[in-house]
């Protein structure tokens, strides 16, 4: 007795689709917010997005030039306040 219903067919190209949209939105988000977590979230949905062969290849490039450019501005903020991720008033 089956439980669940088969697969009714492959959906491997359009999961990369979303991933390369998705790689692209979090890596421009990141650029405002969060970018130590968005950014490195932002690369790996895109190179797993390229490997897998997406119908949008411009969009997970892109994405993952957002993700770098994440790291970039933390490294550059980072380097800016010596270090401290937080300073408090007083």
């Amino acid at each position: 007795m089956r439980l669940t219903a088969p697969p009714r067919q492959y959906t491997g190209r359009r999961d990369t689709e979303g991933m390369a949209v998705a790689s692209f939105v979090l890596g421009l988000v990141g650029l405002v917010v969060l970018n130590v977590v968005l950014g490195p979230v932002a690369t790996a949905l895109a190179v797993t997005a390229l490997r897998r062969g997406t119908p949008r290849p411009f969009r997970a490039r892109l994405g993952l030039a957002l993700g770098i450019a994440d790291l970039l501005v933390l490294a550059v903020l980072l380097a800016v306040s010596h270090g401290a991720t937080w300073t408090a008033f007083g």
